[in-house]
């Protein structure tokens, strides 16, 4: 397997730019992030410390999140937001400065939670308005955009895969074919989807994988869930993209279940 560390819950007790770095001296080549700046619209300095904290590493930067609000104080996206939908806007020309110059490809985009005063069908339409926008912005880098189930967040729209495919197909009809499913095992298995079925359905067209245990979204091996029959299944249906390392774990033991010789193909 090809993993990819996602440096924005893995390896917290580090300053956030010094985890790319920390990724590279425990075995790995690639790396991804939630959005790491606290707006839409950072300063050219804060995004080139990020872009330098990439390439001083020596790593890949295989995926990055459009901004997704605070994360923390349980915002899940702006995707489907009207208030904060000329924000979500605003961030694409900067997803799409920061991919060119990084090489990196996959963007994933959080869709929202409901929120209180508009109608569902009003934030699906601005949803599919926006994810339009953002598939045909990241296009000019040959990007893909990324849409995912998400766990612990009732007012979160998307649980299952065929939530997030339905609305992947509405993208698709007005044009914009690079847009994805990202398979988060971990959320998908929480929320109670047939994950297996899934595999076997879609895994050819996934965009990407994301990994954690459960229960507890700990590494690998600390629950109860198939992953390695999961993942290996995926690649024998197809899957050929990174898989990603989502989960949380003191660093000490972030990585002990992987040998050396599983960090790359």
């Amino acid at each position: 397997m090809t993993y990819t560390v996602n440096c924005s819950i893995l390896l917290t007790e580090l300053p956030l730019l010094e985890r790319p770095a920390a990724a590279k001296s425990a075995g790995f080549d690639a790396v991804e992030f939630w959005w790491p700046f606290p707006t839409s619209t950072p300063s050219s300095t804060e995004i080139q410390r990020f872009e330098d904290a990439i390439s001083e590493a020596g790593v890949q930067l295989t995926g990055l999140n459009f901004n997704a609000g605070d994360m923390p104080g349980g915002d899940r996206g702006l995707v489907s937001w009207p208030s904060r939908s000329e924000d979500f806007r605003a961030n694409l020309p900067v997803v799409v400065g920061v991919g060119k110059r990084t090489g990196c490809k996959h963007f994933n985009a959080l869709y929202g939670n409901r929120v209180e005063g508009v109608s569902a069908e009003e934030q699906d339409a601005l949803a599919i308005d926006n994810l339009v926008l953002a598939a045909n912005a990241v296009a000019a880098i040959g990007g893909t955009v990324l849409l995912e189930p998400v766990s612990g967040a009732d007012r979160y729209p998307l649980k299952t895969a065929q939530d997030a495919l339905d609305v992947i197909a509405e993208v698709q009809s007005r044009g914009a074919a690079n847009i994805k499913l990202l398979a988060d095992f971990y959320h998908l298995s929480v929320n109670g989807d047939d994950v297996g079925s899934v595999i076997e359905a879609h895994a050819q067209d996934f965009g990407h994988i994301q990994i954690a245990d459960a229960p507890g979204r700990g590494a690998p091996g600390s629950g109860d869930l198939p992953l390695t029959d999961w993942m290996e299944r995926s690649r024998a249906l197809g899957y050929q993209g990174t898989i990603g390392l989502e989960y949380k774990t003191p660093s000490a033991e972030a990585f002990t279940w992987v040998t050396t010789a599983s960090v790359k193909d």
